[in-house]
């Protein structure tokens, strides 16, 4: 379907759309399409692309794998996701908490027959939800992740060593929490390169409780031997966008909350979320990241890219114990635009922060989580959060996290010079 069809135009206010005449609708789209808008869901101008992340809660194969007698996705709350992915109709999306294939660690699959991404594409995304159009993604990318491997260590320090927490990321099982990247535009599969295996003791300048320059001494010599800094993985995966490259720069950090005084959690999400500021600093400051492949080195100067995902990370009531708050590095990177998308459920909800003008950025119960960050080589023309207001027809998708998820789906809409 090419963007002259792109239904998006065709859902938004079609009754007010058929009220107006053609140069009316055109200024129109055009005039919110250029701004960050706190609606529902926005038109988009022809020339945009739209860039997306969406958390959807515990994404497992056991609810994809339910579909009613014509063969077609029937968990209810799988069903509310596509709907709300049918009606902000991404270009590209990376889709959270969805079980990624498990692998022993003496190879890595990628993409594999039967896979929860496939099922969630072609059970839900391409099935009409509520009369609406199906959503094509031809292309997707999904590989192991570290949620749910074993390490055979007592990570946690419970006195066990086969809990989700003693994995080298928390999953009950291998895969659990996992990611997956679909695309309208083809994926430079020679280009993709992964960071699931890079030791955190291996980040200059880490924040890992080892016992070292005044640190905690939470890990002991093994266990940092093997601690790996990403908690899912890191991806950079180039796509092949009108002729030019974009590198989506994927992850999942670690919530910095569920540890102790040690603040392993809280250290971990840090440098994972530092790991892509100095990845996009590029020359010197990403000399000592090294990928899954044995590659060195960080992004090239002047690289287009999005970053994307539920980074776990606040920037207003997040702790700053570590000199700035994490999600600083990122917003605040002279490479990196950030659009603050908004929502009118957001305001909606109880200020119980007593914080003016914050409650309309967030994008779950819990802060601002959740980020599409473009390069500043990218033309930003609108962005969003989808949160229906509570008096919107919509809210029903959005009113419980059992109703799709604990997250929101934000969006972004880029021209590429």
């Amino acid at each position: 379907m090419n963007k002259s069809t792109d239904p998006t135009i065709i859902e938004v206010r079609v009754s007010n759309m058929l009220r107006t005449s053609f140069p009316m609708v055109l200024i129109l789209i055009l005039a919110i399409a250029s701004r960050c808008t706190a609606n529902d869901v926005e038109p988009r101008r022809e020339s945009a692309i739209r860039f997306a992340t969406f958390n959807i809660q515990e994404l497992s194969l056991s609810k994809l794998q339910q579909v009613d007698s014509d063969g077609n996705g029937a968990n209810p709350q799988v069903r509310n996701c596509a709907e709300i992915l049918q009606r902000v109709r991404p270009d590209i999306v990376l889709i959270n908490e969805i079980d990624a294939p498990s692998t022993s660690e003496d190879g890595d699959t990628v993409n594999p027959p039967g896979s929860a991404v496939q099922l969630f594409r072609d059970k839900y995304l391409t099935v009409s939800q509520r009369t609406l159009w199906p959503l094509e993604f031809p292309y997707f990318y999904i590989a192991p992740s570290n949620t749910g491997v074993p390490t055979g260590c007592d990570l946690d320090n419970d006195g066990k060593n086969d809990g989700p927490a003693d994995s080298f990321g928390f999953g009950r099982y291998p895969g659990e929490y996992g990611m997956a990247l679909l695309s309208r535009f083809p994926i430079q599969m020679d280009g993709v390169r992964t960071f699931r295996k890079f030791l955190w003791k291996n980040m200059p300048g880490n924040l890992m409780p080892d016992g070292l320059q005044g640190k905690p001494a939470f890990y002991d010599v093994e266990e940092c031997n093997l601690f790996r800094l990403s908690s899912k993985s890191h991806w950079d995966v180039p796509l092949i966008i009108n002729g030019e490259v974009v590198h989506a720069l994927c992850s999942h950090p670690t919530p910095p909350v569920f540890d102790g005084p040690e603040d392993s959690n809280g250290r971990r999400n840090f440098d994972e979320v530092r790991f892509w500021s100095d990845y996009i600093a590029g020359l010197g400051s990403a000399q000592w990241i090294c990928d899954d492949a044995g590659k060195s080195g960080g992004l090239k100067p002047n690289s287009h890219f999005v970053i994307l995902g539920d980074l776990n990370a606040e920037p207003v009531r997040g702790d700053a114990v570590y000199g700035k708050r994490a999600i600083d590095l990122l917003i605040h990177h002279p490479h990196v635009f950030d659009p603050v998308p908004k929502s009118l459920g957001a305001e909606d909800q109880p200020n119980k922060l007593g914080l003016n003008g914050y409650l309309p950025f967030k994008t779950s119960d819990f802060g601002r989580l959740d980020y599409v960050l473009p390069s500043k080589s990218l033309r930003t023309v609108g962005c969003g959060v989808f949160w229906p207001s509570s008096k919107s027809p919509l809210y029903f998708l959005v009113d419980t996290p059992q109703s799709s998820s604990n997250h929101r789906l934000v969006w972004l809409d880029v021209e590429i010079p």
